[in-house]
């Protein structure tokens, strides 16, 4: 098997794991592996081979191809150039001109995104995992947990997962960096409030 193909297979692996809601001494007992080669794998510290691949992929319901494709690129080193254009237009209510642009490629366990001009108040959001707010330039005005908190150039405001949050620019040209723990990531226990 490729070295690139299977080196970041680990992530798909506990991911398809974790969402049937199975232990890796389940796995290990489907599959014939040992819990410490199971883990070592998931973390990124061993790499199967084809065979010990598709007795998980077995174990899981799944095929080895499925893994495979599911499986976070092997690129640790990424370049987003500045000149790169926004992945989307936005428009506000009041008809102004925004944009958004992705700062992270491909499915990760991070995203980071460039908001740039005014944003759509009326809009709420509320994200599985953490998540952080850098206002780069401008100044915005964020409305998290029933209070309002202003932010200029340079402050930050870390968001616990679940918490219902809005945000809107304050200033023309206001450039907000949001960076959050991907959805598809188990970072966040159940937090019972």
């Amino acid at each position: 098997m490729d070295e690139k193909e299977t080196l970041r297979v680990g992530a798909a692996v506990r991911r398809r794991r974790r969402s049937l809601e199975l232990t890796l001494a389940v796995v290990a007992e489907r599959s014939g592996l040992s819990v410490p080669f199971l883990s070592q794998v998931e973390n990124e510290r061993a790499r199967p081979s084809r065979a010990s691949l598709e007795k998980v992929a077995d174990a899981l319901g799944t095929t080895a191809v499925e893994l495979l494709a599911a499986a976070d690129p092997a690129c640790t080193v990424d370049v987003v150039r500045a000149d790169t254009p926004p992945g989307q237009d936005l428009r506000s209510p009041g008809g102004e001109r925004s944009s958004a642009r992705s700062l992270v490629r491909g499915h990760h366990q991070l995203h980071a995104t460039e908001f740039t001009g005014d944003h759509d108040t009326a809009r709420e959001f509320q994200h599985r995992n953490d998540e952080l707010l850098y206002v780069a330039d401008g100044a915005v005005e964020i409305e998290a947990e029933g209070r309002a908190h202003r932010l200029g150039r340079g402050d930050t405001l870390y968001l616990t997962g679940g918490v219902r949050h809005r945000w809107r620019a304050t200033e023309p040209d206001t450039r907000v960096l949001v960076v959050a723990v991907a959805e598809h990531i188990d970072a966040v226990q159940d937090r019972r409030r």
